[in-house]
């Protein structure tokens, strides 16, 4: 088994002289925090400019209301195409993050109880509870919170469904998972195993591919590297794959379509390789592969399935208890480094989850 590994960061950034994570709270009885906004909506890859620390100013909790404070923030890819189609220049930056209930008036969030919330990158948040989400209760005490952002949150809980709901995987199958080092991708690649399966893996790096191998993938191999990316698929499973969970999109996707077999399945999580695009890539034209091998492709949300949720997190707790389910974490040290964690995270900078410590 490999052991959890916790690979810490503290980026230098041009805000690192910018105020220190605190609550003050004014003559008024309202609070200063700290919130990163979208100066300008990205072209390209995020640059530095494009966000904006500020101050914000919360009022005293009243009757239902909780104070949060940040404990760990979660960047994302998925947050590079949603600031594009859900945000507006000034909105404060979208984002999951685990916080800490540091005065309430609401007895389902007592002082002291840990949530997960989607307020955005801020360091304190005003809640009326309804979306709040308590840590598991019987989440272990040497188990970091980080977890709820990771492996035993949302990324696990991507992984999961892709693989049950959407691929529908079965023991015996072979599947092929890219940006396998991913927070996702490490968390695909564990589960398929444990249901039996074969498990090819791909990633940007040679750190990462002995990650996977360490993981218990079948194949993995480094897409920067290889002679063709056409032959290292067929090499890894020459019978080609039943199952395809997708994350990269682009060109990959064109190469792996005709390696499909027949009523082959493929989960559509992501398609980090043209976020950044100014112009939208061409292709490819997937119609003959989809009809011929009878394949079926879907693209997904994970809150699709909202009903499951706390039955899941406890499976993927369990698992991760019994010591079958692997993780790590890349984090970054001070909210003052959000957008510093953002961009190195959408350059793959990160093994397993990146997450940010306040």
């Amino acid at each position: 088994m490999v052991p959890y590994q916790i690979t810490t960061f503290k980026q230098s950034s041009a805000h690192e002289h910018a105020p220190a994570l605190i609550l003050s709270w004014t003559r008024s009885n309202m609070a200063q925090a700290q919130v990163w906004t979208l100066r300008k909506h990205f072209q390209g890859f995020p640059k530095n400019t494009d966000f904006e620390l500020k101050e914000e100013k919360l009022p005293e909790p009243q009757n239902g209301e909780v104070l949060l404070e940040a404990v760990f923030l979660s960047v994302d890819p998925y947050m590079r195409p949603y600031s594009r189609v859900q945000m507006k220049e000034g909105d404060v930056m979208i984002g999951q993050q685990v916080a800490r209930v540091i005065q309430s008036k609401n007895l389902k969030f007592p002082v002291g109880s840990h949530v997960t919330t989607h307020c955005g990158w801020r360091t304190h948040y005003l809640s009326n509870g309804s979306d709040l989400v308590l840590v598991l209760p019987e989440w272990p005490k040497n188990l970091p919170l980080s977890l709820a952002l990771g492996a035993i949150g949302m990324p696990g809980l991507t992984a999961l469904y892709g693989l049950e709901e959407v691929c529908q995987i079965k023991s015996g199958e072979t599947l092929l998972v890219n940006a396998a080092a991913g927070a996702v991708g490490i968390i695909v690649g564990q589960i398929a195993k444990l249901k039996g399966c074969k498990v090819v893996g791909c990633a940007g790096s040679e750190d990462k591919v002995a990650f996977l191998k360490q993981l218990g993938f079948d194949e993995a191999f480094n897409y920067k590297t290889v002679r063709s990316l056409e032959e290292a698929l067929k090499k890894a499973a020459p019978d080609g794959y039943d199952c395809y969970f997708e994350n990269v999109g682009g060109h990959f996707s064109s190469v792996v379509m005709p390696q499909m077999r027949e009523f082959g399945r493929i989960a559509v999580c992501g398609s980090i390789s043209m976020y950044n695009d100014t112009e939208p890539q061409k292709g490819p034209y997937v119609h003959p592969e989809m009809i011929f091998k009878q394949l079926r492709m879907e693209g997904f949300l994970v809150h699709r399935w909202p009903h499951k949720h706390p039955e899941s997190l406890k499976r993927l707790l369990a698992w991760q208890q019994q010591g079958k389910l692997q993780w790590r974490e890349h984090v970054t040290e001070g909210f003052v480094n959000m957008p510093a964690a953002f961009m190195g995270m959408l350059k793959g900078d990160n093994i397993g989850k990146a997450v940010v410590k306040a």
